[in-house]
């Protein structure tokens, strides 16, 4: 089932091959997940964190060829999201009365998700557990990126069990990030940020700088989901400080989605306008109904602006274009400029709702938006050129 990390530590987890989609349908994985359950042998045994619900029973059934159940001393919860906690009212049914380590609403929501009143031990951070050679130090990560979250550091084998900072969304049995395809885990370090970690960016700041004052020496960084961090795991850490201080590259997006082709036209004739004037820059076009939202935000993320437009419909904009923009309003990216534009036929009242979204979700809009009737003409393509031109320049 497992394999050993070091002499101490035992991946005991779950790789899911075939998830596509995660959180609902609100994230989407390409290349999989696993859930990363880790078992600790000292003098005392620990368990940290289990399985997503649907592979309870067969990780409970590989756990049991392991270790005897019954020689888990302590387990600690460092999530309460049922990717994390699904298999602990099996493992519950098996070990009733063996404690379980979380934070103060650790204990609330895993009560709250099954209502049942185990052995609780609430820890806040700087709390240890001495369990042998090794100590156990936990942190909190309040809101990184749910009330609950911790982290746990192993000393001995300066092991940081991160939670889910750090991870990603890739199956791997290589497991580790020296051996995996190095651009794969980048794209997946870089998405799983940009679409879950983002929102809470100043909290991210200060926590790493509140773990690195620790001074703790680091071999490994064994994160939730995803690949372990064992060369250099500095590299991540240093990458997330980079990502949470208003990142961007340079690099202009262009969002949008069209009826009958007119808004696409713009939207190209706006990106040849912008290349014009910046050879360097890179622009990326997608087509809000048929482009991955998550892959779209992520490469929003990336970018120093972004462009929004829709063909209009019902007084308003297409749905693929809207459900976007109100995916940016809760991110709250910072420091991006911001512009719109769409084609309509007889009312063309789209480009006023993308620029006040746009304001919703804190975006500097650098000029007033551009429309276009129908279907454009030369004319219209080439003030769709100058509007582009003009976009780059007040960048």
């Amino acid at each position: 089932m497992g394999f050993k990390m070091t002499d101490k530590v035992t991946w005991v987890g779950k790789i899911d091959w075939e998830l596509r989609r995660f959180h609902g349908d609100e994230y989407s994985t390409h290349r999989g997940s696993s859930y990363n359950s880790y078992l600790i042998r000292d003098k005392k045994t620990v368990l940290i964190d289990t399985v997503w619900e649907p592979f309870a029973e067969e990780y409970i059934e590989k756990l049991k060829k392991e270790i005897d159940l019954k020689e888990i001393d302590y387990i600690i919860a460092q999530h309460s999201e049922i990717d994390h906690s699904g298999a602990l009212p099996l493992l519950m049914k098996e070990i009733p009365n063996t404690p379980i380590y979380c934070t103060a609403n650790g204990a609330k929501i895993l009560k709250g998700h099954f209502h049942e009143d185990w052995n609780f031990v609430e820890v806040k951070t700087g709390d240890t557990l001495d369990i042998g050679d090794t100590t156990l130090t936990f942190v909190e990560a309040r809101m990184l990126h749910w009330p609950d979250s911790m982290m746990t550091y192993m000393s001995g084998e300066n092991i940081l069990f991160s939670n889910d900072a750090f991870g990603q969304h890739f199956s791997s049995d290589l497991m580790y990030n020296d051996l995996v395809d190095q651009a794969e885990l980048y794209q997946e370090a870089i998405k799983y940020y940009a679409n879950i970690l983002t929102p809470f960016s100043g909290l991210v700041t200060k926590k790493i700088e509140e773990v690195l004052s620790l001074n703790l020496p680091l071999n490994m960084i064994a994160t939730s989901h995803g690949i372990i961090w064992r060369n250099n795991p500095a590299q991540i850490v240093e990458k997330y400080l980079e990502w949470a201080n208003e990142y961007q590259e340079n690099q202009i997006t262009i969002v949008y989605d069209t009826m009958w082709n007119g808004t696409r036209r713009m939207a190209e004739a706006i990106a040849e306008g912008i290349k014009s004037v910046d050879k360097d820059v890179t622009v990326k076009l997608y087509n809000a109904a048929n482009s991955d939202k998550n892959d779209v935000i992520t490469e929003l993320f990336r970018s120093k602006a972004i462009l929004f437009g829709s063909s209009t419909v019902n007084k308003s904009i297409m749905h693929a274009t809207a459900g976007i923009l109100e995916m940016i309003k809760g991110i709250g990216f910072k420091n991006k400029k911001a512009a719109a534009f769409g084609s309509y036929g007889w009312s063309g009242e789209s480009v006023a709702v993308i620029e006040q979204k746009l304001k919703d979700a804190k975006l500097e809009l650098t000029q007033d938006g551009i429309k276009e009737l129908w279907n454009p003409d030369e004319e219209a393509i080439t003030r769709c050129i100058e509007f582009g031109k003009n976009f780059a320049e007040k960048l």
